[in-house]
């Protein structure tokens, strides 16, 4: 198995354990887990595959994903409960899942021998934009539109940093371990110690 594969299974499993959080806390039933777990598991992936012409798309190609995105939703749907706060576990298994799936969607972009530019983007796209869906199919406030956090903004810094390492050094391993842990130590430092950027502040109008 690749890297890159491996990324891509790890990627599916863990933001479909956020999804299943999600479900859990919306008090859905089974097939409505399994729902939620597979559209933030494969969401952002899709998207990328179909931005970059990937024939197939990543999941339809290798339906394996599709399975353990459902077993990982049956998993939470008879354990979430003994979780004490499903809310901070979701925070924190979700800020893996983004640091796995940044590095998923740059090292898919770099593979294609794409531009600097879209690498960047195709990794903050398959970082965010599972968990944005699951967010608003869910009726809750996007974890990405929250005031001030580090979330896209560490997607971002996790996506340069590993165009900026493949520059300098080239070892694939090498970079999408640093596009991961720069991504994961920013989005962990905001949900630890409060990280956050400036915030736009309206003025009252000048009389």
């Amino acid at each position: 198995m690749s890297l890159l594969a491996l990324l891509d299974y790890a990627s599916v499993l863990v933001f479909a354990l956020t999804g299943a959080l999600v479900a859990s806390r919306a008090q859905l039933d089974i097939v409505g887990f399994a729902f939620l777990a597979c559209l933030t598991a494969v969401g952002g992936g899709t998207i990328r595959d179909v931005l970059l012409l990937r024939d197939p798309v990543f999941w339809i190609g290798t339906p394996t994903y599709i399975g353990i995105a459902v077993l990982a939703a049956i998993v939470v749907f008879f354990g979430a409960h003994f979780l004490e706060s499903r809310y901070r576990a979701l925070l924190w298994v979700d800020a893996c899942a983004l640091a796995i799936a940044v590095a998923a969607g740059t090292g898919v972009a770099m593979a294609m021998a794409q531009t600097p530019l879209v690498v960047v983007l195709m990794g903050m796209i398959t970082g965010c934009m599972g968990g944005l869906m699951r967010d608003v199919v869910c009726n809750e406030v996007p974890l990405v539109l929250k005031a001030g956090e580090l979330y896209v903004t560490a997607a971002f810094a996790g996506s340069v940093a590993a165009v900026v390492v493949d520059t300098l050094i080239g070892t694939e391993w090498i970079v999408l371990a640093a596009c991961a842990g720069l991504t994961l130590a920013l989005r962990a430092g905001s949900l630890a110690f409060g990280w956050r950027l400036p915030v736009y502040r309206s003025r009252p109008p000048r009389v």
